[in-house]
């Protein structure tokens, strides 16, 4: 018993540390904000193992934050955005420009996630505060495929993937696409109120259908995207202070 109350009390202790900047000042318990950045596919349409590159796209995220404690907060994102990916954009491997599959889709899309900043909600002055987030995501996408520059004679060697491609042509793409956003990122306090961020953000999908094409292209790889943004954070509402809990 002893052993256990010891560790409750160091992991108690720890946490305190962390918040000790923040414990006994009040902190607004609201925030809402706005990024632009830059959003990124990767999938089948594209050999670089960091993304398509080449074909990034503009995008707006909009958030919404409740703060719990001196470190967890609970934020509400809308991200507008779209996605591109292109086989003619690369020369390497040859086949693709060949192939010449591509995909653009609008993107809309709605994440509830649970934000972490170990060294708390800093006050402006304070050094910057780094932060890591998760949650769910859902969104309403727009797909449109093209393969009509496809190059079947380049292919007729394999004529397996002539049907392939005919399958997945066949195939519905998603309306509604389901998502698992991790990420991380770092916000600086300019005033009490005004507080600026950057953060990235990666999405883990259950489709291998992002850019309409899968069985064509590498069906056991399934698509993703992610997102680099930086913004302006504003902080309202009723203050909080948070203090630790007594040690026993």
């Amino acid at each position: 018993m002893c052993m256990i109350r010891f560790i409750s009390n160091s992991i108690v202790f720890f946490i305190c540390l962390c918040t000790q900047a923040n414990a006994q000042i009040k902190q607004p318990k609201f925030e809402a904000g706005a990024a632009v950045g830059a959003f990124v596919y990767q999938g089948d349409l594209t050999p670089n193992r960091f993304g398509s590159w080449k074909t990034i796209r503009p995008g707006l995220v909009l958030h919404g934050s409740r703060l719990l404690n001196g470190t967890m907060a609970l934020r509400l994102q809308l991200s507008i955005a779209s996605l591109h990916g292109d086989d003619a954009k690369y020369n390497n491997p040859p086949y693709r420009q060949q192939r010449n599959f591509n995909f653009r889709t609008s993107l809309i899309e709605l994440s509830p996630q649970f934000v972490w900043s170990p060294l708390g909600w800093v006050d402006a002055g304070k050094q910057m505060s780094p932060y890591v987030f998760g949650g769910a995501a859902l969104s309403l996408v727009r797909i449109r495929r093209d393969a009509s520059a496809f190059n079947a004679a380049y292919f007729e060697a394999e004529p397996e993937l002539v049907t392939q491609l005919a399958t997945d042509l066949s195939k519905r793409t998603p309306r509604l696409m389901p998502a698992v956003p991790v990420g991380a990122g770092i916000r600086y306090s300019l005033s009490p109120t005004i507080v600026l961020n950057a953060e990235a953000s990666y999405r883990f999908l259950l489709t291998d259908y992002l850019d309409g094409f899968s069985r064509a292209a590498n069906p056991d790889r399934k698509d993703h995207y992610y997102n680099i943004v930086v913004g302006l954070i504003y902080r309202f509402g009723r203050k909080n202070s948070w203090d630790c809990p007594p040690m026993r």
